[in-house]
């Protein structure tokens, strides 16, 4: 069972090197767990970085295509790699990694074929009372749009089983979160949530 945990980065030579040591590279129930490095067109060191902090691979984009497209060639370079599951988390360590086994259980389980982590909204210091309010409105309206209870629809912090990411089409240039949960739901592909804590964004 190989495990991909891919990192869409942007200009993120400060905050890369923490994300990628804080990955676990023992988890149970997997053999194998890698890092790949979606570099999107960056202008400073964020790919020197990643190779000295121990990224196993590197998807450097021609030029900037944006977060979405970027995290869709990640998922294309996962499965080419022969990932059977594929994580997504950001290059700013904004999730904690050693959620990562919550994370990846139900699909281990064969319960779900995505899940999505997340965050505790309420507690975020950083996040306005409107901002909380319009997260929460667009969580459930996209829950409601996917047939799926999916409480922090926004996060990035997902993982994929082989089938769900080859099954999914990110047409949206500008971000994936909303639309891939979406787009599972018509595609009845199983989808569940788990709580997963966060580290403070510098």
């Amino acid at each position: 069972m190989k495990l991909i945990v891919q990192i869409p980065a942007l200009n993120e030579e400060e905050t890369l090197a923490e994300a990628i040591k804080a990955i676990p590279r023992v988890i149970p129930g997997v053999t194998s767990v890698k890092v790949l490095v979606i570099d999107d067109g960056s202008t400073d060191r964020t790919v020197e970085v990643a190779i000295q902090a121990g990224a196993d691979y590197v998807l450097r984009m021609s030029s900037h295509v944006g977060l979405a497209r970027a995290f869709s060639a990640g998922l294309e370079e996962a499965l080419s790699l022969g990932a059977d599951v594929i994580v997504n988390t950001d290059a700013d360590n904004q999730y904690c990694a050693d959620d990562i086994p919550a994370l990846i259980a139900p699909v281990l389980a064969r319960q779900a074929q995505i899940v999505i982590g997340a965050r505790p909204i309420s507690e975020f210091e950083s996040f306005s009372l409107i901002k909380k309010v319009l997260q929460n409105l667009g969580s459930w309206v996209v829950s409601k749009a996917s047939g799926a209870d999916i409480p922090d629809a926004p996060s990035g912090f997902r993982a994929y089983s082989r089938d769900a990411a080859a099954r999914l089409c990110v047409v949206n240039t500008y971000t994936y979160t909303l639309e891939t949960i979406i787009q599972a739901g018509r595609k009845h592909i199983p989808m569940t949530s788990v709580p997963v804590r966060v580290n403070t964004v510098t």
